[in-house]
């Protein structure tokens, strides 16, 4: 189980700064999400300042780009980073993909589907020379002079990895995707009754096993180094699980609990705008369910207990901290579980 890194609004020039105290650290890969900054560039420059830790976008946004800006893109961080590059995307949420991105949306299980399809027969056709052939329901590249074709990458193509967290677009991860990324509220309980059976009919359909998928976790996690610092951070932690179920789209996640009520009633706070409040609605078996909170002893053996027997990497998740020391206490406590033969 590699241990990661995940920034999640962390900008490029600290990244050149912060990339390799993340690597001397012994962090096994470091992961940057879209969010304030674009996560390509973030990894170009953190490639260039490391030499052996993983990088993996997760997530970038696949419906904000055609898939042949995120094949050269992806390709050509692939070839910068030597081959430690794993390209992570998601949908991203109708509102943003319309709004933000001004990016068409519908059917998106369909739509992800073609995408992938569509990189890798890009990627096909940059590494064979062959016509590309792409004629898919939502993208069609058929247009590939030599002058824009890079060739070969020394490194190959790689991996895909997909987040999601309905079931038909979990069960298309497992179909195309080389790995899945968790969402960050998913439960042992749904990963067990709805992501890990929806993966695992992905796979099916293709003749495939599990074997060599990679499912890849970054829990909401609160810890600190003191009591003032916990409780800082734990009223962080009901804040983001507040804020991820209060979204209609994860409903499906509190419906697997039996928790419809808590659903309308974070829906009804949020409609009012009483966003303030929605994270008095998390009481603590909501936020031992959705997050994880202790100290980091307790945390790492939690995190371990959850999920060691089905996560190839692992990571903590908090959208403020950019400072690798903050998490140093879990990341030594975790690393000596591994080292232990534990995991």
């Amino acid at each position: 189980m590699r241990i990661c890194f995940t920034a999640i609004s962390v900008a490029p020039d600290m990244l050149a700064e912060l990339a390799g105290t993340i690597e001397s650290t012994g962090y096994d890969v470091l992961s940057v999400a879209e969010t304030r900054h674009d996560p390509f560039i973030g990894l170009t420059v953190a490639a260039r300042a490391t030499r052996e830790m993983g990088l993996r976008t997760g997530i970038a946004v696949a419906l904000a780009r055609n898939p042949m800006t995120t094949a050269m893109l992806a390709y050509d961080l692939q070839l910068v980073s030597g081959g430690r590059f794993e390209l992570g995307l998601g949908s991203q949420l109708k509102a943003h993909v319309e709004r933000r991105f001004a990016m068409p949306w519908g059917q998106p299980v369909e739509r992800m589907r073609d995408y992938v399809l569509a990189l890798r027969a890009i990627w096909h056709s940059f590494t064979t020379g062959e016509r590309l052939r792409h004629r898919g329901e939502f993208y069609r590249h058929t247009l590939l002079p030599p002058f824009f074709n890079p060739g070969p990458n020394p490194y190959g193509a790689p991996p895909i990895l997909l987040g999601g967290v309905g079931e038909r677009m979990t069960e298309m991860a497992g179909s195309v995707a080389d790995g899945f990324i968790v969402h960050n509220v998913s439960s042992r309980k749904f990963l067990d009754e709805v992501t890990l059976p929806a993966l695992r009919k992905g796979r099916e359909s293709g003749g495939r096993s599990m074997d060599g998928f990679g499912i890849h976790v970054t829990p909401i996690v609160a810890t600190g180094t003191n009591e003032e610092t916990y409780r800082t951070a734990v009223r962080k932690a009901r804040q983001q699980v507040a804020f991820y179920l209060a979204t209609p789209t994860y409903a499906t996640m509190l419906e697997t609990h039996g928790l419809t009520e808590l659903a309308a009633d974070l829906h009804r706070l949020a409609a009012e705008g009483r966003a303030d409040e929605m994270a008095d609605a998390i009481d603590d078996a909501v936020l031992d369910t959705f997050a994880i909170a202790g100290e980091p002893k307790q945390v790492a053996a939690e995190l371990v207990q959850r999920f060691g027997d089905v996560a190839a990497s692992l990571s903590f998740y908090d959208p403020d901290v950019t400072d690798p020391g903050h998490w140093l206490p879990l990341y030594e406590e975790l690393a000596a579980v591994r080292e232990g033969g534990r995991t």
